[in-house]
């Protein structure tokens, strides 16, 4: 029996003690360095109802990604059409989402057939119409890959999204998918929302175009541009006075080079004008290929878009090899860190839409943590004023118990890096009415089998014995209930779910295995003959 009462001893020792250990962090505003090295230093996560933050509902538009793609796809078609020897004039993509050609020989639509079932096999043709003696061929996306675009541009945005915010700093954002086209994202502790916002939603489309310098922007703004080209604005904006100035530029709309190739950007200063531009790095193709792009382009300008606007357009003055370039422009450090943000994490395949935006203040959550604690307290006083009442001695048994019960939720919440909202607070007020509800299913059979003039330590075994089976099967279909809600419910319900589930297992822990432990030292050491209770 010692023997026995020993191992319990220790195995509730230290659970209490690690318990403690992890429950510290978050009671306490420094640790020592040695704490940070040695021991647990997390500390309970407050959700955004809590802490304040915002909370965004975004759409990924899919169909923009399937436009994107199809441009692409038809830009190698050319290449490819023109490696293979297959004359054909006016390609382009439509407004209709589809790629139109025209084959001066009928006779080479076989050969454009073979060449989309080798190289091309997501495109199908939809129409090819003869037209005096030249044949018109109308190429759209099959559904399988454009339906395979959808998804993933979907699942690259919420990767995008991801890598963005981890650099940008927040600390345990929440970001998860919604549907088939949509991205719910929390941000605890955020200020400002207007900067996490562009952050989020900037495409950071990044292309490299020659600037058209033989023909004047300001007869192509009067006249319309030449073919092949188009006007976009170069927009810099003054960090002392805030105004904007814009400045059109005429671009050849073919296409050198994309951000795809980047592996790096940083944010670098300009120790002669003392202003921030962003440093790029490119990988060996992507060198190489702007290596070529320089040297058949001296004294002619680059102009380097982000998102349909001109970052900058430099005169190219001798082939750049290294694999490196920069961006410069009248940057702010916070905008040019947020550039190199995007740029490192990745581009959006499709832009994303803010469907909906809420900001929760650090004042409205801290008053619901502040109202949080008064239920709790309230909540516990009631319980512990109630147990040592009605149940004397077996109550405060009752109530030392509850107060372990607790310590373990929090500590698990603080290991497992659970996140505390304001459904969750409900969660552990409700844990602790079901933890003394065991006890009082125990007590109450103890009390019958004290009546039918059973000994103490008969009425004890009898009492845990009895009541264990029916404790343990309320809280079993409990945390099933729990864990369903976490599987299918959203942030809050997931948040209640949390610490219902752990508080149900921390109940039966601390209600059966601590206060038979307790009950049991007690009818050792001190032979009562009658139980308080």
């Amino acid at each position: 029996m010692e023997r026995n009462f020993l191992w319990r001893l220790l195995i509730v020792l230290a659970v209490a003690v690690v318990s403690i250990l992890y429950v510290i962090p978050s009671v306490t505003p420094t640790l020592p360095d040695f704490w940070k090295k040695v021991l647990p230093s997390d500390r309970v996560h407050l959700g955004l109802d809590l802490r304040g933050g915002m909370h965004l509902v975004l759409e990924v538009q899919t169909e923009k990604a399937v436009e994107s793609s199809l441009e692409r796809n038809a830009d190698e078609l050319r290449y490819g059409l023109r490696k293979a020897g297959i004359p054909a004039t006016d390609l382009a993509k439509t407004e209709a989402n589809t790629i139109e050609l025209m084959l001066p020989k009928v006779q080479d639509l076989d050969r454009l057939n073979d060449l989309l079932n080798k190289e091309f096999s997501e495109l199908a043709t939809k129409s090819a119409t003869e037209t005096e003696g030249r044949m018109k061929v109308v190429l759209v996306y099959k559904e399988t890959a454009a339906k395979q675009v959808r998804e993933m541009a979907a699942r690259q945005a919420l990767e995008t999204i991801r890598n963005r915010i981890d650099q940008f700093g927040v600390t345990e954002p929440d970001i998860r998918p919604q549907g088939e086209d949509r991205i719910v994202v929390q941000l605890p502790g955020i200020q400002d929302t207007d900067r996490a916002v562009r952050l989020i939603g900037q495409t950071a489309r990044l292309e490299f175009k020659l600037v058209d310098d033989e023909h004047g922007v300001e007869k192509a703004l009067t006249d319309g541009p030449p073919p092949g080209d188009e006007i976009l604005d170069q927009i810099e904006t003054d960090p002392q006075s805030g105004r904007t100035k814009k400045t059109p530029f005429l671009i050849k709309k073919q296409l050198m080079m994309t951000g795809e190739y980047i592996t790096d950007a940083r944010v670098a200063i300009d120790n002669q004008y003392n202003t921030a531009y962003v440093s790029l790095s490119f990988d060996a193709k992507g060198a190489r290929l702007f290596e070529r792009i320089t040297e058949a382009n001296v004294k002619n300008r680059l102009a380097i878009i982000l998102d349909g606007v001109v970052k900058s357009a430099p005169v190219i003055q001798e082939k750049i090899g290294g694999g490196k370039a920069s961006i410069t422009g009248t940057f702010t450090q916070d905008q040019a860190r947020d550039l190199a943000i995007v740029l490192r994490a990745g581009a959006l395949s499709a832009p994303v839409k803010v469907l909906e935006e809420r900001t929760v203040g650090p004042s409205m959550g801290q008053d619901s943590i502040n109202q949080g604690m008064e239920s709790i307290i309230l909540a516990g006083v009631l319980i512990v004023l109630f147990m040592a009442v009605y149940y004397r001695v077996s109550g405060l048994i009752a109530d030392l118990v509850l107060v372990l019960n607790i310590v373990i939720m929090m500590a698990a919440l603080a290991a497992f890096k659970a996140t505390l909202t304001l459904p969750g607070i409900a969660g552990i007020i409700l844990t602790i009415g079901m933890a003394v509800d065991a006890n009082v299913l125990i007590f109450e059979r103890i009390r019958e089998e004290t009546r039918l003039g059973k000994s103490p330590r008969a009425a004890v075994d009898a009492g845990f014995g009895k009541a264990f089976w029916t404790i343990f099967d309320a809280n079993l279909t409990t945390l099933f209930a729990a864990i369903v809600l976490y599987q299918f419910g959203t942030g809050p319900i997931r948040g209640f779910a949390v610490t219902l589930s752990i508080g149900l297992v921390a109940s039966m822990f601390t209600a059966i295995f601590v206060a038979r432990l307790i009950f049991d030292y007690l009818l050792v050491r001190f032979k009562v003959s009658k139980i308080s209770i």
